[in-house]
């Protein structure tokens, strides 16, 4: 269900809000421009934590802190939590 939300922006952030959409221009609406950078926004923030997800098992790697894999990952991941 979609919501509104009303937000002050400077006159700088609604001069680029006006740029970036309407003729000429990949969006139609600045509904569409700022929807589009949130998601953007978003992936970028989940790609982050995946990878300081993956340096940190680097890490571990290199620590030394692993285990073999025995083909049980439910069971791995049981040990690995206590």
């Amino acid at each position: 269900m979609a919501k509104s939300l009303n937000l002050s922006l400077t006159d700088e952030l609604r001069a680029f809000i006006d740029r970036n959409c309407g003729d000429g221009t990949l969006y139609a609406t600045p509904s569409e421009f700022v929807r589009d950078v949130l998601r953007r926004h978003k992936l970028q923030q989940e790609a982050g934590e995946v990878r300081d997800a993956i340096i940190e098992g680097y890490q571990d790697a290199v620590a030394g802190r692993i285990m073999a894999f025995d083909g049980n990952l439910r069971g791995m991941l049981k040990k690995a939590r206590k």
